[in-house]
């Protein structure tokens, strides 16, 4: 199939590029021909996201947007930032807050519902969306440029045989290709190192985020309250923090943020995000409510620094497959959707130049020029300080958000990335988890159940291992086997065989695509690739 641009990833980035290069063959009555693949089995399915949106992009998208319905219903009504101990709490006067944790004129929302909404205007305009397909290859051109995207086959078995529901893959083609596949793209991941995209950037830094919905007791709900914490359940050491969200309809998003750059391989971030929830401070907003959503998903967090080189011959990468999110403002969907709106302006010009399969530079000069490079030049130094401790980096993102307004003459830097920052096991001691009380904290299983998670069961194993022997004999044998705890699924976990020794079990079919297991192997030994189309979470509205 032919296109002339063919986007991979239903998400904002995605649909924002689709729908502006409509909007832009309208204006100038032309046609292009544009395609979106999702991987999940409807828009919004695997979209996960806090989240309160800075409506700046979305105003540029749509001047119009609240006349045409978009699901941005609960205005932010108070901020409040909370340094927890272990039974306290310090409330940060609202005066010290830095800027960027502002959300006057912001909106929290189901980034969910907002992707299907943009899925509407979309098709509305032409836009062909094929959920439920999966792009599983990158195809490239004889002179070594992005040809297109080929998706899986369907109905393949275990063992790679195809069964009785057997479909061949699709093959399409474009004269551009967008890639906006969220944090750590399979594709993505593939196409920075063909083209060396990271060449003199600094390593990628990724958290992973956990996040349920709960339906809580109307006495305590405060529509349009945002709190935000730091402190316990984790250490000095490790960066990390929840969001406590009240939306519409009694609804709560709760959610928990760990930075990957951890030491300590006993830690889960699964169960400090549990444990947090039972500080006293927090555990009341709970007491009587119902859970009725849960899922995860990493976030890339490096800013300005990380940013790879996001154009290369025939295609690019926008939104968080690039990882243009402001981690300081805990934000991404407005900087999705820009990069996706700037990367369809120029591609559009190029197709209006009857270019192809070349590098789209007015891509990058106009972010360059754009309020998206001004916003994280200004947050480039707040990931690399709270990287330093929670005490001395609330102090210096302090001064540097307060005094310099984010614009010090320094730039810190990202030096290494997040697997390699694991220590052995044998420099820590074990942690204790308490168990769940199946009220206020959960099992990892009963959490998969509720993100409607399916995989056809008989398909081949998408977590792959680069080398078999490796989980056993270095992860368990160096790092106490991190994979069981990092993951925040139960797809990982160790167990005894007939001869008494270990072997790592990989419970695929419970896998939430988070990819925090292709980001926080120590080894790199573990190799996300995706799984047959529709298959993976089905989040109703995260």
């Amino acid at each position: 199939m032919e296109y002339d641009v063919v986007i991979v990833g239903g998400g904002p980035a995605g649909l924002s590029a689709a729908i502006r290069l409509k909007q832009q063959a309208d204006e100038q009555g032309r046609e292009v021909s544009v395609c979106v693949l999702e991987k999940g089995s409807e828009l919004g399915a695997h979209i996960l996201s806090g989240a309160v949106m800075d409506p700046r992009a979305l105003d540029e998208l749509f001047p119009n947007w609240k006349e045409m319905g978009a699901p941005l219903n609960q205005p932010v009504t108070e901020d409040r930032f909370l340094f927890l101990t272990e039974k306290g709490v310090i409330h940060t006067p609202h005066f010290l807050l830095p800027q960027c944790l502002h959300n006057d004129g912001n909106y929290i929302i189901s980034l969910a519902n907002v992707v299907r909404w943009l899925g509407q205007q979309a098709e509305a305009l032409g836009v062909e969306i094929f959920p439920g397909f999966a792009a599983a290859e990158v195809l490239y051109n004889e002179d070594g440029s992005v040809k297109g995207v080929a998706t899986g086959n369907m109905g393949v078995g275990r063992e790679g045989e195809p069964l009785d529901s057997f479909q061949l893959g699709m093959e399409l083609h474009a004269k551009y290709t967008f890639f906006a596949e969220g944090a750590r793209g399979h594709l993505g991941k593939q196409l920075i190192a063909k083209y060396k995209l990271d060449e003199g950037k600094d390593p990628q830094a990724f958290g992973i985020g956990i996040k349920e919905l709960w339906e809580i007791d109307p006495a305590k709900h405060q529509p349009g309250l945002v709190i935000h914490t730091a402190g316990w359940p984790l250490d000095n050491d490790t960066y990390g923090g929840s969001f406590l969200y009240h939306l519409e309809n009694n609804q709560v998003a709760v959610g928990y943020v760990v930075g990957l750059n951890y030491a300590n391989p006993y830690l889960s971030p699964y169960e400090e995000f549990q444990r947090y929830k039972t500080h006293p401070a927090i555990r009341h907003y709970f007491e009587g409510g119902k859970r009725i959503a849960y899922g995860a998903r990493a976030i890339a967090a490096g800013g300005l620094q990380s940013l790879p080189k996001f154009v290369f011959p025939g295609g690019a990468l926008i939104g968080c497959d690039a990882g243009f999110l402001n981690m300081s403002r805990i934000k991404g969907s407005h900087a999705a959707i820009k990069s996706g709106m700037l990367a369809a302006e120029a591609a559009f010009a190029a197709l209006g130049a009857e270019r192809q399969s070349d590098e789209l530079g007015a891509y990058a000069e106009s972010f360059a020029n754009s309020w998206l490079h001004e916003e994280l030049h200004v947050a480039r130094n707040v990931k690399p300080w709270m990287s330093k401790g929670l005490v001395l980096g609330t102090i210096m993102t302090g001064i540097d958000q307060i005094v310099f307004r984010g614009k010090a003459p320094w730039t810190l830097r990202h030096h290494q990335p997040d697997h390699a920052c694991l220590r052995p096991a044998s420099e820590f001691t074990p942690i204790v988890y308490p168990k769940p009380d199946g009220k206020i904290t959960f099992d990892r299983l009963s959490s998969v159940f509720i993100s409607n998670t399916n995989h056809t069961e008989d398909q081949p194993v998408h977590l792959t291992l680069k080398d078999a022997s490796v989980p056993v004999q270095v992860n368990l044998a160096k790092f106490a086997g991190p994979e069981a705890r990092y993951c925040p699924a139960g797809v990982y976990e160790f167990v005894k065989t007939d001869e008494g020794g270990d072997r790592l079990q990989i419970n695929a079919q419970n896998c939430v695509h988070c990819k925090t297991c292709d980001i926080k192997d120590p080894t790199q030994n573990i190799v996300w690739v995706v799984p047959e189309g529709g298959g993976g979470p089905n989040y109703p509205n995260m």
